[in-house]
């Protein structure tokens, strides 16, 4: 997994942010476009919005949302992909958050069996 993070982006940041940047964190969800859109149907603390730097805690997933309309090949070339979920934390409780997106990844990521 690869976690990408504003606190440790470029030197533009203390200009920008001069009190430190807010917890934002995107991560690639193995399975891609169809386990991203489980893991978000799955969370019940994290709210599914676009926006960030709310007082809640943000979640989404584009390929599933606001890109959906685009394929593979056309998100590559806009620098994103599918499997790119993007979290933006806030004020709830740290350990209702970690269970929540604990949970929801299982649900996501778990094989399913054909019997």
């Amino acid at each position: 997994m690869t976690l990408f993070s504003v606190r440790t982006a470029s030197n533009w940041k203390s200009e920008l942010l001069p009190k430190g940047a807010g917890s934002m964190i995107a991560f690639g969800i193995k399975g891609g476009r169809e386990a991203g859109k489980t893991f978000i149907e799955r969370l019940q603390v994290w709210s599914h919005l676009a926006n960030v730097g709310d007082a809640k805690s943000l979640v989404i997933h584009p390929a599933s949302t606001t890109h959906q309309q685009m394929d593979a090949d056309t998100m590559k070339k806009a620098g994103l992909s599918e499997d790119l979920v993007r979290l933006s934390v806030g004020l709830e409780n740290i350990d209702d958050l970690k269970a929540d997106l604990k949970q929801a990844l299982r649900a996501a990521t778990i094989r399913k069996v054909v019997g």
